[in-house]
């Protein structure tokens, strides 16, 4: 009979141990954090390589990916769409992903719903204001890079180079408009195009602005067609708050017909596309978040406690200064004489916070509703508790929406 308990006992045993190992076992696949000095990553791009949106994050994966080496195993997805995240990042989740990135604004619900399923997975969010609402969740970040502090600069190049067309002669005063084809009336794009032409009037304070919306992220035909359309109503210089060349191109041939026509780029080098026509161009720099966020996964460390930048709750941000924004090289045989140290001084003094972007004699409407009105002779302070932009009034008398 003693026996028999012995080995109903060892038998109890031998299996509250086998259930313990495959609890482990099934738990570092399908948990996140519990790798020491390892982390499972996972991207999730609206976009790939193509488009120049999603391809800056693909630079910064690539630069992680270099700096951690084996301890980082990546797993992206191309090309989501906002219907399928949830299906998404379930598979990214249950592969064993110790941390989640999403890239667009159009993921940030469906992130932080899913964030409150998984509370051992860490979950990053691009350019979404909603890490600090409820439900505030530990494991639910947002960042997104100081954009408007390149966009000012980016500026200051155009603005140099208006400058110079109207001292030589080339330009009158009455014609210094610069054109801008914007995605959609929100709070990221009006914030852009306003601190872009505030930094062209720094330099060429008779400049306007006409802005046209196209209702897309990407479409480089519509992108064009509405650079076309402001070339056409008499803007020299265009930029642009989306995701193709699409506006590059129009600007270069406009050139190749004998106008004096420039372009001003976001996200990638527009040089090589529009030799003749590109000044310059600005973009994010997904980097310093992305490897700190990963660097504190591997080190069980809170993202926000390692992020070099402003901090509000969960949400981070950076600019110049934590080089979270960048600006690429100037195109000497477009720009004016001495853009390049202009961008230089601008980006000295914008990392010591001696540039006030939003300021100046002017009154600003909320194209959603005119009763509520900006003066900004009081300084508005962007990016001030939200790593998103907030700045959304239209500037009275100085910029044009083109229906």
């Amino acid at each position: 009979m003693a026996k028999e308990k012995r080995n109903i006992i060892c038998a109890l045993i031998a299996s509250v141990i086998a259930i313990s190992l495959f609890c482990s076992f099934y738990f570092i696949g399908h948990k996140g954090g519990t790798n020491s000095g390892h982390a499972k990553v996972g991207f999730i791009y609206d976009g790939d390589a193509s488009t120049p949106y999603s391809a800056n994050f693909i630079k910064a994966v690539n630069s992680m990916k270099s700096e951690f080496g084996d301890k980082a195993e990546v797993e992206e997805r191309f090309n989501v769409p906002y219907e399928s995240a949830e299906q998404v990042i379930k598979e990214l989740a249950d592969s064993g992903c110790d941390i989640i990135f999403t890239n667009s604004y159009g993921y940030g619900e469906t992130a932080k719903k899913k964030a409150e399923k998984y509370p051992d997975i860490q979950f990053c969010e691009a350019t979404c204001d909603n890490a600090n609402s409820e439900p505030k969740l530990t494991n639910y970040h947002t960042f997104m890079g100081e954009i408007y502090q390149a966009r000012y600069i980016s500026g200051i190049v155009a603005g140099a180079k208006l400058k110079e067309m109207i001292n030589s002669g080339e330009l009158p005063k009455s014609k210094a408009k610069v054109g801008f084809v914007a995605a959609f009336p929100v709070a990221e794009v009006i914030s852009g195009y306003t601190a872009f032409l505030l930094g062209v009037r720094s330099q060429c304070p008779e400049a306007v602005m006409s802005v046209k919306y196209i209702d897309t992220w990407n479409n480089y035909a519509l992108e064009k067609e509405v650079a076309q359309q402001l070339i056409d109503d008499g803007c020299v210089i265009i930029s642009h708050h989306s995701n193709t060349i699409g506006s590059a191109i129009a600007c270069e041939e406009a050139r190749k017909n004998g106008l004096s026509v420039y372009h001003v780029g976001y996200n990638q080098d527009m040089i090589s596309i529009a030799p003749t026509a590109a000044l310059t161009s600005c973009r994010i720099d997904w980097t310093p978040y992305i490897t700190t966020a990963v660097r504190a996964v591997i080190s069980k460390s809170k993202i926000e406690s390692e992020v070099d930048g402003k901090v509000n709750g969960n949400d981070a941000s950076g600019g110049f200064k934590e080089g979270w924004v960048k600006m690429f090289g100037i195109n000497a045989s477009a720009a004016a004489e001495g853009s390049k140290k202009l961008v230089s001084d601008a980006v000295k003094d914008m990392s010591k916070g001696k540039t006030h972007v939003f300021k100046g004699d002017f009154t600003g409407v909320d194209p959603n509703d005119p009763s509520d009105t900006y003066d900004l002779n009081k300084e508005y302070i962007e990016n001030e508790k939200s790593s998103a932009p907030t700045f959304h009034y239209v500037l009275k008398d100085i910029i044009t929406i083109i229906k």
